[in-house]
């Protein structure tokens, strides 16, 4: 029977064969009992919860299904799974990069993986012919945030996994942003996904954690889950637990997030006082037709830059009532943040808000801006 992502995500949990429970139980033991044979362990064997645990592969299974991919790897965060992808290359090889990404990526690729001899070219993602022109023979990963964090630029995937292909590299989506209820790069051709557990999927504001999915399980695949294992980034039995648990309302809610965001949004491009809204699902949106072709929905992370400069978004920041000040995204809270005063070395523009849009109604959050911006 094929399963739409919602029952997927709710029928991906097993029944406890123990004692029947529907919710799995949190297996907080650190050491298993096993059998001493001499010979060598299944790699699936529980041993040691940093080899496995029974949270963590039901976390990985669910997540590997619904992204459509082979095999999935959950890691302590998810700056903690790209950092992971960048130490299973070598020496010498070379990444291409959206220019317009999470700063805290940029950092590790510049200042942690530049001196061991990696080397990062930045392209505008959205031009393929740039990216075309930055490849080189060595090149062994395309990366793409679509959309990017926090300018809302998306990337064409079919498009992009096409060019990576042809030069023998990987593509590699950031899938934070829409997660697979609302995007598939793998069914795009991407060969590996990344996405940030701490924001839709667990969906709560209580969760750090990230998982890397691979369209197959491959040498590559391989080299990843060793490096989790040995290196020990991965994600506790607990956030695997809460994550889970997250990942089952997971379509529900991103459909409210981004029902709400489309209204916000469409009042703020009306507002006099803002400049612009980048929003991928408002016709306003550069790449609205890609958005169309490519997201089955928008999410509710927008930015909107307001026309009076910096000293006005960041007024406006404190003078909003439903809206918390904080960093993050995806969950049941709507937030706001100045990002130019967060970032390292930030391009990002001084009159940029980054807004996530909760599941407040969206009625109340529109009162809110419109008496902020009065």
């Amino acid at each position: 029977m094929s399963l739409r992502p919602e029952t997927r995500a709710v029928h991906n949990s097993k029944i406890d064969p123990a004692s029947g429970a529907i919710v799995p139980p949190i297996t907080l033991s650190t050491t298993f009992e096993y059998e001493t044979t001499g010979m060598e362990q299944d790699p699936e064997q529980l041993i040691y919860t940093r080899w496995q645990n029974p949270n963590r592969a039901a976390l990985e299974s669910a997540m590997a299904n619904l992204e459509g991919g082979a095999v999935a790897h959950a890691i302590s965060s998810g700056s903690a799974a790209m950092l992971t992808v960048f130490q299973a290359l070598r020496p010498g090889d070379h990444i291409v990069s959206s220019d317009d990404m999470y700063f805290g990526i940029r950092v590790q690729l510049n200042e942690f993986l530049a001196p061991w001899g990696l080397e990062t070219t930045y392209v505008d993602m959205s031009d393929l012919d740039a990216l075309r022109a930055a490849m080189r023979p060595e090149t062994k990963l395309v990366i793409l945030e679509t959309p990017t964090n926090p300018m809302i630029r998306l990337a064409d995937i079919a498009g992009a996994a096409e060019i990576a292909h042809d030069y023998d590299a990987m593509l590699l989506v950031d899938n934070t942003v829409a997660t697979p209820v609302a995007q598939n790069p793998i069914q795009l051709g991407a060969d590996i996904v990344v996405i940030s557990l701490t924001k839709y999927i667990a969906g709560h504001h209580d969760v750090l954690g990230g998982v890397i999915i691979f369209a197959e399980v491959d040498e590559f695949a391989e080299r990843i889950n060793r490096l989790a294992r040995i290196g020990g980034a991965v994600l506790s039995p607990f956030n695997c637990w809460l994550a889970l648990r997250g990942l089952q309302s997971l379509s529900y809610r991103l459909r409210a997030h981004s029902e709400s965001a489309l209204q916000v949004a469409c009042f703020l491009a009306e507002h006099p006082k803002i400049e612009r809204v980048l929003y991928p699902r408002h016709p306003s949106h550069p790449q609205y037709d890609l958005a169309l072709r490519q997201m089955e929905f928008g999410s509710g992370l927008m930015s909107i830059l307001l026309k009076d400069g910096r000293d006005a978004a960041i007024q406006l920041v404190n003078r909003l009532q439903l809206f918390t000040s904080a960093t993050s995204f995806g969950g049941t809270h709507s937030l706001i943040e100045h990002r130019e005063s967060i970032e390292e070395g930030s391009s990002t523009p001084a009159n940029l808000l980054r807004v996530s849009i909760g599941l407040e109604h969206p009625a109340d959050l529109i009162a809110d801006l419109r008496q902020a911006l009065a």
